[in-house]
């Protein structure tokens, strides 16, 4: 993970494994800056909104991203022959991510 944080631009992130880059960024031109700079080192396909990264499935709302590993989990039951198991109950509680201003963090 590679971050960059400029007061008057934003924060931008990279979050990079082998041949998959998510970029992650508040302002749209720093967004494009970086992505022409990329594509003339790199061969570069941009996408949309992500989907699926390394088991996780990214839903997106309006006000939150839901992030789930259920495909993930059901082919590892299905590669493993555990498919037809009971199900247990596990509480998992919700996570809920704030900005570190809301928190009053120093």
């Amino acid at each position: 993970m590679f971050n960059k944080h400029i007061e008057l631009v934003g924060i931008t992130i990279l979050l990079v494994y082998v041949d998959d880059i998510i970029v992650i960024c508040d302002n749209e031109e720093e967004k494009q800056l970086l992505s022409q700079h990329l594509d003339k080192e790199f061969q570069i396909k941009t996408l949309e909104k992500l989907d699926y990264f390394l088991g996780f499935e990214v839903a997106h709302s309006k006000k939150v991203i839901f992030i789930s590993q259920q495909k993930f989990i059901i082919d590892l039951l299905k590669e493993s022959g555990k498919i037809t198991c009971k199900l247990a109950s596990i509480l998992i509680p919700k996570l809920k991510l704030k900005n570190v201003e809301e928190d009053n963090v120093c």
